[in-house]
C-alpha cells in the first residue's frame, strides 16, 4: 500500500516519474482564470483559511450541499471557523472527488501541512494555517510568485476600465504579467434582462452613443484595441445554447433597434444578432492577432430559488446536452471562408463532445501557427483525472497532443495553481504508460521536449508572450 499522496502521487511507473522531473520545473502561463485584478493590485491578504479557501469556491460549496450542510455554513452568516469545520467534515465523504486531491495539494504545497483534513484534524490545521496566513508569504502577489507563474490572464468585460491591470503594472517589484481577457458575453446575449443596462455602461466608458448595430461593432473594436494596448492576448466566449442564423445588414439593424426600444425578440431574431456580433468580433480578433476561446456546454442557474437568493456562479450549474457540431462548423467556417478565423481554443463541458472537438479542430488548421485550432483542456466538471485523460486521449488519437497548449486554472482562488501540478502528473503518467506499454519509443530527448512544451512552451509561443 502506497502512502497517501506521496512524492510519486499519480505516477505509476519509472518513465512517468522521470518525465515529471521535467514537468515540475516548468513555469506556469495561466492563460484563463477568474482571479480578481483588484485583489492582485491591492496585494490582498487573508485573516483565516476559510477566507482564502471557501469564499467564492463553488466547487467546495457543491460538495458541502451534497453532504447536507445548511446554506448558513456555506454562503450564510455562520462564522468562518464553523464553515471550515463543515468543509472538514465534508472531506470525509469526498474520496474520489478531485476536491479531495486539490485541497490536500494546497495544504501541502502552500502551508506545508501533511495531515489529512477531517473532523479530528480540523482544529490543528485551522490553527497552523491561520498562523502562516499572518506572514508575507500569503499575500495575493506572493502566492502567485510562489507558484512559479510567469503570466496570467484574468477575465474582463469590454466595459472594464482595466485600471487595476494598469496599477499592477506600476509595481516594478512584481514581475508576473497580469493580462486582461476580452470577455464579451454581455454584448452577445442581448435577450438577457441586463443587456440595456450593460450597454449604458459601455457607452459611458467609451464616451460614445450606441444607437445602431454598426456603431456597437465600432465601439467594441475600439475596446478590443484598448485591451490590446493593455496587454490582452486572448478573448473568451461562453456559448451556451448553439446559434447560427444569417441575415442582411438591414435586418440586423431592425433587430437591434427593437431591443433598444425594449421590445421582446423572437429566438430567431436573437440568434441572428448573436451570429452577426460573434462573426464581427471574430474578424476583429483576427486583425489584432488575438486568440479566441469558446467554452461550450454549460447549463447555468438550474435552481431558480437559489438563483434568486444568491445569484449566478454559486454552484448550481451543470453539464448541458446540446448538439454543437453543425453550428460550430458554420461559425468557424464563416470566418475561415475569407481567411479571418483567429487562433481558436474549443472547450466542451459535456465529455460526449470530446471526439467532436477533436475532429473539428482538424478542419481549420493551417500554416499560420502549428496547432492554430486547439482542443482545450478538460474544463470545469472535466478538470479531474478521468476528464483530463479522456480529453488528452481524444486529442492524441485525433490530432497532435504535442501541440497542445496545456492546462489553465479557470479559478478564482490564488491557491489553485496546484491544479497545474495535478495536470502535469496526469500528463506524465499518461505518456509514461504509453512508453512502458511499448506504444511509444523511449526517446528521452523527444519526450522531454514534449512534456516541457505542453506544460508551458506551447502556450507561450501560441500567444506570442514575451517573458
Amino acid at each position: 500500500m502506497r502512502k497517501f499522496m506521496d512524492s510519486d502521487f499519480l505516477l505509476k511507473n519509472d518513465v512517468s516519474k522521470k518525465l515529471y522531473e521535467y514537468a515540475e520545473k516548468m513555469p506556469i502561463f495561466d492563460y484563463h482564470c477568474h482571479l480578481n485584478p483588484k485583489e492582485i493590485a491591492e496585494n490582498k491578504s487573508y485573516e483565516n483559511i476559510t477566507q482564502i479557501w471557501l469564499y467564492g469556491d463553488h466547487y467546495k460549496w457543491r460538495a458541502m450541499r451534497s453532504n447536507g450542510v445548511d446554506e448558513k455554513y456555506i454562503t450564510g452568516d455562520a462564522t468562518d471557523y464553523e464553515k471550515f469545520l463543515a468543509f472538514a467534515e465534508t472531506m470525509e465523504y469526498a474520496y474520489g472527488n478531485p476536491l479531495f486531491h486539490w485541497s490536500h495539494l494546497e495544504l501541502k504545497r502552500f502551508f506545508g501541512i501533511e495531515e489529512v483534513l477531517n473532523r479530528k484534524t480540523a482544529k490543528s490545521i485551522w490553527d497552523k494555517a491561520n498562523e502562516l496566513l499572518k506572514t508575507s508569504e500569503f499575500t495575493a502577489k506572493r502566492l502567485i510568485e510562489r507558484s512559479n507563474v510567469k503570466a496570467l490572464c484574468t477575465t474582463d468585460d469590454p466595459a472594464d476600465t482595466l485600471e487595476f491591470h494598469q496599477e499592477i503594472l506600476k509595481d516594478e517589484t512584481f514581475k508576473v504579467r497580469v493580462l486582461p481577457t476580452f470577455r464579451p458575453d454581455k454584448a452577445i446575449y442581448l435577450e438577457k434582462d441586463d443587456y440595456l443596462i450593460w450597454l449604458e455602461k459601455l457607452e459611458t466608458v467609451s464616451n460614445e452613443k450606441i444607437d445602431s448595430f454598426k456603431k456597437l461593432v465600432e465601439v467594441l473594436e475600439k475596446r478590443v484595441k484598448f485591451f490590446v494596448e493593455n496587454g490582452c492576448v486572448v478573448t473568451d466566449h461562453s456559448l451556451e445554447a448553439p446559434f447560427y442564423r444569417r441575415d442582411t445588414e438591414n435586418r440586423i439593424e431592425i433587430i437591434f433597434a427593437k431591443r433598444l426600444a425594449g421590445e421582446t425578440l423572437t429566438k430567431e431574431e436573437a440568434d441572428t444578432y448573436k451570429t452577426e456580433i460573434f462573426l464581427a468580433l471574430g474578424k476583429i480578433y483576427y486583425k489584432n492577432d488575438l486568440g479566441m476561446q469558446l467554452h461550450m456546454g454549460a447549463l447555468r442557474n438550474n435552481n431558480e430559488r437559489m438563483f434568486k437568493k444568491l445569484g449566478a456562479d454559486v454552484g448550481f450549474d451543470s453539464i448541458a446536452d446540446n448538439n454543437y457540431g453543425e453550428v460550430l462548423s458554420k461559425l468557424l467556417n464563416s470566418l475561415e471562408v475569407n481567411g479571418e478565423l483567429p487562433k481558436t481554443i474549443l472547450y466542451c463541458l459535456n465529455p460526449k463532445d470530446n471526439e467532436l472537438l477533436g475532429t473539428m479542430i482538424g478542419n481549420f488548421q493551417n500554416s499560420d501557427i502549428p496547432g492554430k485550432i486547439q482542443f482545450g483542456s478538460g474544463w470545469w466538471f472535466n478538470d479531474q483525472k478521468d476528464g483530463m485523460i479522456r480529453q488528452m486521449t481524444a486529442l492524441s488519437q485525433l490530432g497532435l497532443l504535442r501541440r497542445f497548449v496545456g492546462m489553465l486554472t479557470d479559478s478564482r482562488s490564488f491557491l489553485s495553481y496546484t491544479r497545474h501540478e495535478y495536470f502535469r502528473r496526469i500528463l506524465c503518467n499518461l505518456v509514461g504508460t504509453w512508453v512502458e506499454d511499448g506504444e511509444v519509443p523511449y526517446d528521452e530527448e523527444i519526450l522531454k521536449a514534449m512534456i516541457e512544451e505542453i506544460c508551458f512552451v506551447n502556450a507561450k509561443n501560441y500567444f506570442k508572450l514575451e517573458i
